[in-house]
């Protein structure tokens, strides 16, 4: 089973949770909160090959904001 990333909109904590496919974005509760208003998140990674980067690079910050101000990563 994948692990899937998900964020939760009342604490803003990331968590991770193993689930099957068809069940990656039915609702889940949140590990810290127990709030039910979260979301997936998409999970991002970093691969490199020759010194050379090929997956999932970035400046910090996140795939949706690419370093610059956002909400979802904070940076």
């Amino acid at each position: 089973m994948p692990i899937y990333e998900y964020i939760c909109m009342d604490c803003k904590q990331k968590f991770d949770a193993l689930r099957s496919m068809k069940d990656a974005d039915a609702p889940i509760r949140c590990n810290h909160c127990q709030g039910e208003h979260t979301s997936r998140v998409l999970s991002v990674f970093f691969a490199q090959s020759d010194g050379k980067a090929l997956a999932g690079a970035s400046n910090g910050g996140c795939a949706s904001c690419s370093g610059g101000s956002c909400a979802s990563c904070g940076h």
